[in-house]
């Protein structure tokens, strides 16, 4: 394809996206059009009332209650996501204390020293005198 060829159709392509705007906005500035447009959304939104209306009559959920409900359910998830990630940092955290050989030790030091108390406590005060 030559440049003339290239320019041409940029040409025409420009005229033509010109023109369909030009028919667009006249359509829109057309007060029959406008008005027509408008009755048709308004007749819109009173069927989509009167649908949501019937539906709960028949204690059916509408279109935007299975869409509210969507969204909650997704926050829900999310929020659950956030938790398990919570849970999980934690048991990895309990898991590194629990194979700490340091505090495994210094536990059962603190066992045998309460051991000896309660045995000294057992056998009662030594080194004492009876007045």
């Amino acid at each position: 394809m030559t440049d003339e060829e290239k320019g041409l159709r940029e040409r025409v392509a420009k005229g033509g996206e010109e023109a369909i705007g030009k028919l667009a906005q006249d359509l829109l500035e057309n007060p029959m059009v406008s008005s027509a447009l408008s009755a048709a959304f308004q007749s819109r939104e009173r069927a989509m009332r009167a649908q949501e209306v019937a539906m709960g009559a028949l204690n059916l959920p509408s279109a935007s209650d299975l869409e509210r409900l969507t969204r909650r359910l997704r926050a829900v998830s999310q929020r659950l996501e956030g938790i398990e990630d919570g849970l999980d940092r934690v048991e990895n955290r309990i898991d590194s204390l629990g194979t700490n050989k340091g505090t495994e030790q210094r536990l059962a030091a603190i066992e045998a020293a309460l051991e000896r108390i309660e045995a000294r406590l057992a056998a009662g005060p030594s080194g004492s005198t009876e007045a």
